[in-house]
Formats: structure tokens, C-alpha cells, sequence
């Protein structure tokens, strides 16, 4: 189970275009769009790691998405 409320990613879904979305399709994005996001997550705590911080900053963030 994920943990993206399934009504916000239908309302991406419906934003990028769709008129009708499917609860299936929107549980799916959700799944993608998690496991990208804990990817981008845990690339951008070893960042923050790497320059002795324990705060993950938004820089970080950044680096993690454009290193994947």
C-alpha cells in the first residue's frame, strides 16, 4: 500500500491532461511516483551525509534528481 493519498495523484493525472482517471491507473502512479520518490529520498540523505550534515536540504533534493 502507498503512501500518496490516491485523490491527489488522480488530480496530477487530471491536471497533466486525463478526463477520466481510473482508481487503478492513479494507485499505479502513486506506486511509481513512491518508489522515485524513496530513490530521490535516499540519494539525497547520502548527499547530506557525504557533507556531515543530518539535514536533508532541498539542494540535496535537487542533486539526488538530476543523479538519477
Amino acid at each position: 500500500m502507498v503512501e500518496l493519498p490516491i485523490a491527489a495523484v488522480d488530480r496530477i493525472i487530471r491536471k497533466a491532461g486525463g478526463q477520466r482517471v481510473s482508481e487503478n491507473a492513479a494507485e499505479e502512479l502513486a506506486e511509481i511516483l513512491e518508489e522515485k520518490g524513496l530513490e530521490i529520498a535516499s540519494e539525497a540523505a547520502e548527499l547530506s551525509e557525504h557533507a556531515g550534515r543530518k539535514t536533508v536540504r532541498d539542494e540535496d533534493i535537487r542533486l539526488a534528481d538530476r543523479r538519477k
